[in-house]
C-alpha cells in the first residue's frame, strides 16, 4: 500500500531525473561574434569576412570545418569548437586559434 509519506518522497527524486535528462539533451549554445572569446580571436560565422590586415594568418579556404579543433564532421553547420570552450561554432566560420586538421 502506498502512503503519503511515499508518495511525497518520490517527487524530489523525480524532479532530479526530469532535470538531468533535460540538461542530458541541451545543446551547447553557438558562439556568437560579440562574445569576448570571440572577439580575441577574431571569430567569425562567415570566413570570408575575416580582416585579413588585422588576421594575416587567415588564407581563403581556412574555415572552421577543416580545423583541428572542430569537434563535428566537416559536413556538420555547426558542431563544437575546443578553442571556446566547446560552444558551437559555425563550420563556414574561422578564427586564430584555426590548425590544419590532420
Amino acid at each position: 500500500m502506498t502512503t503519503r509519506r511515499t508518495f511525497l518522497a518520490a517527487i524530489p527524486v523525480t524532479a532530479i531525473a526530469l532535470t538531468l535528462t533535460r540538461k542530458a539533451n541541451a545543446q551547447p549554445a553557438k558562439l556568437e561574434e560579440s562574445d569576448p572569446m570571440a572577439v580575441s580571436l577574431g571569430y567569425k560565422h562567415d570566413a570570408s569576412k575575416v580582416d585579413n590586415k588585422k588576421f594575416a594568418s587567415y588564407a581563403a579556404g581556412h574555415s572552421c570545418a577543416n580545423c583541428q579543433l572542430y569537434q563535428g564532421k566537416a559536413a556538420d553547420a555547426w558542431a563544437a569548437c575546443a578553442a571556446v570552450g566547446g560552444k558551437l561554432v559555425n563550420g563556414k566560420g574561422w578564427c586564430a586559434a584555426w590548425s590544419k586538421k590532420a
